[in-house]
Parts: structure tokens; C-alpha cells; sequence
């Protein structure tokens, strides 16, 4: 049969192609690991196999193999390592949900703060790189890529996100807790300032963007906290320790004996089963220990630095080079025809190879 040919078997952008990537993948957290025990495991089954050993000594063997082979699953591995990996990973989807966005906050300003001259278009980008600033800051607080690129509040501003009259505000508080909200009391000054000056169109404005702003600090706080309050190292200890003496314990009690004691009736040198319980067990606990902290620099990590790059672009569009000269105008040309917008006819199912399976765009720029 003709696999090319046949409807829904062709396997060239599915699952099987997932198996070659080596960014991310089982293979690359999990290969030294695996390396060291299967280095080990022969170096005991070569020992057993070929080293003259006495009958006294193969038979203290056997007994080490069988002992550590009844009591290998008395600890529920699987049941600990999911409870643990189902918790690490609604942790980091929170954080996932928890990174600040000011596109809501620049379209309220955008709403109720209007006007093309100058002095509008330099409170409204205003505004809203005050917002900006305290992303810019929790930011570098709990990521390390962050960080390194913005080591001082110098460094802040040749990046564009403070000015040097903001920097010398920001320093003048001296204060032993993290000031990443200071941005936002800028904020909430300028938004009254400007409600007094009547630059606001009405009071229910000034309620829509104040919710808007505490929203996005509130996303900010969240980000802080979950840096702050980890989980409990006993938690990470207990499965961390038990992953590592199944391993252990997998070298002696997965050995082939010569009497077949082990009810195992060939003789294998490559663990095969073994080898895919380790890469399974191991990968739960690699994928728990990379997504306890998601602003690292690992490979699935939160590019932080690509998303204040971001939010700095939109921003700069939306509240200085758009202006409601460049809205373009409403047309009825559509309508006119009488037979309404014509949407495509899409009858035909995209194929497997041109999907982009588990690589989003922003993948690349890490």
C-alpha cells in the first residue's frame, strides 16, 4: 500500500516529526541523567557477566537484585511526580495569565483623553509608559535575562523606558522595599492633573482608566508574588529524591541473573523498558523544574524582553503616530453590491505539514 497516497497517513508535520527536535526537548534535559545510568548499569552487569566471581558473591548478588527489585515501587512515584508536575504547571500557567498587557489601559486613554497636539499626545504616551516602567521593573526583580540587560537604572533609560528626571525622582526614595509601584503614583498624579485641566471627556473616563491601571499594577503585584513565595522546598526535595533513588535502585534490581530467578527468560544488555521508564519519570521531574521558574533563560522560558520590546512599539504607535487623521474613513462599498461581504469557500482541510505544531512565532526569538 501507498502511504503517500492514502487520506489521513501522512505523518510528515505530525507527532513523528516532533521526535528530531532537540530545543526543549526529553532528550536534551534528560540525556546525562540517562547517560550516567547507563554507564553505570553496564559497569555492574560487566562486573556480574564477565568477572570471576565466586559462587558466595553471585549469590550475595542475586539476593541485592531481587531485594532491591521487590521494594523498588513501594514508594508511588507516578503519584508524586504528577501531583507535583500538575501543581508547578497551574503555577505557571498563572504566571502565564499574570504577565502585564497596557493594550486595554492605551485604548481607554486613547477613548477619553483625545486630541492630536502635542501637549495630548505627550500625556497620553505618558501615561502610559508609566504603566510600562513598573513592568519594567518588577521584571527585572524576578528574570535574569531582564536583568542582565538592565542592570542599572541607567541602563533603564538608554533603553527608553525612564527618563532622567524619572530616574532622579525614583532615587530619591530611599526605602528598604521594592519600589517597582513608585511609576504608578507618577500615574495616578498626571491622571488628576489632567482631569483638573479638563483634558478628560468625562468622570466616568477617569473611573474606566483608574480600574484599567489598578488591573494591570494588580498583574504586576501577582508576578512579584509568585517570585517571592515559591513552593516549598520539602515538596521539591521528597520528589526530587525519590525520582533519583528509583534510578538508583533500577541499576541492581533490573539486572539479568544467570538462574532466572527474575522469571525474566532472555537475556537482555540493553534495558529497553527501563530506559523509557527513566526518560518518563526523569522528564516529568525536568519539566516541574523548569516551569517552577519561568523567567529563567531555559529554552520554553518567558521571553520577557521580547514582550517589553513589545508593549514598547505598541505603545509608541498607538499613543503617539496614531491620530484620528489616520483612522481610515467609513465606506459602504460592501454593502452598496447588495450581496454583502463574500467570504472565501474553504472546503479543504489544512495539512499536517503546513501546521506549525507546538512553534509560535515569537518561538524564534528567543
Amino acid at each position: 500500500m501507498n502511504l503517500k497516497k492514502t487520506p489521513g497517513l501522512d505523518l510528515s508535520g505530525s507527532f513523528l516529526s516532533l521526535l528530531w527536535k532537540w530545543r526543549g526537548s526529553l532528550y536534551k534535559l534528560c540525556f546525562r541523567e540517562l547517560a550516567c545510568f547507563l554507564v553505570l548499569f553496564w559497569t555492574v552487569s560487566t562486573i556480574y557477566r564477565q568477572a570471576a566471581l565466586s559462587t558466595e558473591q553471585k549469590e550475595l548478588f542475586g539476593k541485592i537484585v531481587r531485594y532491591c527489585d521487590k521494594y523498588l515501587n513501594m514508594v508511588p512515584l507516578s503519584f508524586i511526580l504528577g501531583f507535583y508536575v500538575k501543581t508547578v504547571a497551574s503555577r505557571w500557567w498563572s504566571q502565564c495569565l499574570a504577565l502585564p498587557w497596557p493594550d486595554r489601559l492605551m485604548l481607554a486613554i486613547s477613548m477619553y483623553i483625545p486630541g492630536s497636539d502635542k501637549e495630548s499626545k505627550m500625556l497620553r504616551k505618558t501615561l502610559v509608559q508609566n504603566c510600562e516602567l513598573m513592568a519594567v521593573l518588577v521584571f527585572r526583580s524576578i528574570s535574569e535575562s531582564v536583568e542582565y540587560r538592565l542592570r542599572t537604572l541607567e541602563d533603564v533609560v538608554r533603553a527608553g523606558f525612564m527618563t532622567r528626571a524619572e530616574m532622579e525622582c525614583f532615587k530619591a526614595v530611599k526605602a528598604d522595599v521594592n519600589l517597582f509601584w513608585l511609576p504608578g503614583l507618577w500615574f495616578t498624579q498626571r491622571l488628576r492633573e489632567a482631569q483638573l485641566q479638563g483634558r478628560i471627556l468625562d468622570s466616568f473616563g477617569v473611573q474606566l482608566i483608574m480600574k484599567e491601571f489598578l488591573e494591570f499594577r494588580s498583574k504586576c503585584g501577582i508576578l512579584w508574588l509568585y517570585d517571592w513565595v515559591s513552593i516549598p522546598l520539602v515538596y521539591t526535595q521528597v520528589v526530587t529524591v525519590s525520582t533519583y533513588t528509583f534510578c538508583f535502585a533500577c541499576i541492581f534490581a533490573r539486572q539479568c541473573l544467570d538462574n532466572g530467578s527474575k522469571e525474566i527468560l532472555i537475556d537482555v544488555y540493553f534495558p529497553v523498558w527501563t530506559v523509557l521508564q527513566i526518560l518518563f519519570y526523569l522528564g516529568l521531574l525536568k519539566v516541574a523544574e523548569h516551569m517552577i521558574n519561568p523567567h529563567g533563560e531555559d529554552d520554553e522560558d518567558f521571553n520577557l524582553s521580547f514582550l517589553l520590546n513589545r508593549h514598547a512599539k505598541v505603545i509608541n504607535i498607538g499613543t503617539n503616530i496614531f491620530t484620528d487623521e489616520m483612522c481610515p474613513p467609513m465606506e459602504d462599498e460592501h454593502l452598496r453590491g447588495g450581496n454583502g461581504i463574500q467570504t472565501p469557500q474553504a472546503s479543504q482541510k489544512t495539512q499536517l505539514r503546513n501546521r506549525r505544531v507546538f512553534m509560535p512565532k515569537f518561538a524564534k526569538t528567543k
